[in-house]
């Protein structure tokens, strides 16, 4: 069973840094899209950054010059370094990957139980 499970969140004060960490496991046979989403109290979940299936990075306006998503070569390990946060980056953020489990299988999305980031003022 795949399973991915982010780590790396807590409080910081605004200004403050945060690296968050997600790692996949179980039967992987390739992984293609990868990316963060974050949600935050009554508001929808929402892309923070991601992978597209050529490499190539996409950021959230409001995330950009200050987030960095990054990977292992194996794209079993994602990061996402977190810099200059602000309050309202505070919300549960949420790792995904698009992963076939068998060579003659499918792709599949799968989402990790998501960490708390809370940014105080």
């Amino acid at each position: 069973q795949v399973q991915l499970v982010e780590s790396g969140g807590g409080l910081v004060q605004a200004g403050g840094s945060l690296r968050l960490s997600c790692a996949a496991s179980g039967g992987i046979f390739s992984v293609n899209n990868m990316g963060w989403y974050r949600q935050s109290p009554g508001k929808e979940r929402e892309l923070v950054a991601r992978f597209t299936s050529d490499g190539e990075t996409i950021y959230a306006d409001s995330v950009k010059d200050r987030f960095t998503i990054s990977r292992d070569t194996t794209k079993r390990t994602m990061h996402l370094q977190m810099n200059i946060l602000r309050p309202e980056d505070t919300a549960v953020y949420y790792c995904t990957m698009e992963i076939k489990r068998f060579w003659n299988g499918y792709f599949n999305d799968y989402w990790g139980q998501g960490t708390q980031v809370t940014v105080s003022s």
